[in-house]
């Protein structure tokens, strides 16, 4: 490698289109932008990733699998010296596909959000049959990362918030040898009513923190579980995780790095976080990505949001706000206001209850 950069993995969401019409997302069944960069723009994106000196280039979408170049651009970042991730529900997988993920060696999560009948719900029928054939596959490569369990609520039909779903997807895992289940927590993209009906209650949220908790005891490591959330760290505290301090600052991935880190979106742009579009700050066809970043650093708004002394509402005053605080995509997308609080939590900060 070049140099260690300031960030360890720089995602890139290859294409917003998709072939599955997932209840909790934003790019369900959505063709690709118009102004996605070609193949000769990906490979200046991975370029730029190269040179600012992260180690993974992992790759998103929508469905990755869709770009027809995608295998183009996975052989030239590892040709430079870039270990590579993807994310897809498995669905594309095909022959060629998996021989292309063995022959450049490609880390592989699967989406996959419960049981056959659940998932099914949620991300279509036959889902649940080909993400298992994924895991399969790719676990009996040595290429499988993790599994990723988004939570939904699937109209009145039901919701995966469940121990049944749960315990399956960790079945899973455990059995062929994912890295981490990671549970992820509903984030809805927009304001959009529609989109956000599929968001569990604060009062499910509550429950599934606790429960996963529980289960991250029974399962003790094997596999381990991450979740996708800022305020599951509070439970972990109020729970007695051991070491917290360790637990927190390496291996959690539910911290809030909304302004602390950056993604690339499908056409070039930064952002600040992997589900908000709202802010773009650069673009990679007309600056280094190490100049984004440095005004990512310096920009007045961002040094703002990262200051969790400005929240307002109650993650502005509750006792956890340092190891919290809220997603702040998630609160500007429910009331509108970046800094505002992060209505899917239940907790009542100490001050509040006192008064």
């Amino acid at each position: 490698m070049k140099g260690k950069g300031p960030l360890y993995i720089l995602p890139w969401r290859c294409t917003f289109a998709c072939n599955s019409d997932c209840v909790h997302c934003a790019s369900a069944c959505k063709p690709a932008f118009p102004d996605e960069v070609d193949t000769a723009g990906a490979m200046h994106i991975v370029d730029q990733v190269y040179d600012f000196g992260a180690t993974f280039f992992g790759i998103s979408g929508g469905e990755p699998l869709l770009r027809k170049d995608l295998f183009d651009i996975i052989r030239y970042a590892k040709k430079i010296g870039l270990n590579v991730s993807i994310i897809t529900d498995g669905r594309l997988l095909d022959d060629k596909a998996f021989e292309n993920i063995v022959k450049n060696e490609v880390k592989v999560s699967i989406s996959i959000d419960g049981a056959e009948a659940m998932n099914d719900l949620i991300r279509g029928k036959g889902a649940h049959e080909k993400a298992v054939s994924a895991i399969e596959r790719l676990s009996t490569a040595g290429l499988l990362n993790c599994l990723v369990y988004t939570f939904a609520n699937v109209n009145e039909a039901g919701t995966n918030v469940n121990a049944d779903d749960f315990t399956h997807v960790l079945d899973l895992a455990e059995e062929y040898k994912a890295r981490w289940v990671i549970y992820h927590g509903f984030i809805p993209y927009s304001r959009d009513q529609n989109s956000l009906k599929a968001g569990p209650s604060p009062q499910q949220y509550e429950w599934a923190f606790n429960k996963l908790y529980d289960l991250q005891t029974k399962y003790k490591g094997k596999p381990e579980i991450n979740v996708y959330c800022p305020f599951y760290a509070r439970i972990a505290k109020q729970r007695g995780q051991p070491d917290f301090d360790n637990w927190f600052n390496h291996f959690f991935l539910g911290r809030c790095f909304f302004g602390k880190f950056m993604s690339i979106a499908e056409n070039g742009d930064a952002i600040p976080c992997s589900f908000n579009d709202v802010y773009r700050f650069g673009n990679v066809k007309d600056k280094p990505l190490k100049a984004i970043w440095d005004e990512l650093q310096s920009s007045e708004f961002f040094s703002k949001v990262r200051d969790k002394s400005n929240l307002k509402g109650k993650c502005g005053v509750c006792e956890y706000r340092e190891i919290c605080g809220g997603c702040r995509t998630a609160a500007e997308f429910y009331t509108g206001d970046v800094f505002g609080s992060d209505p899917r939590c239940a907790y009542v900060p100490k001050v509040l209850r006192e008064r």
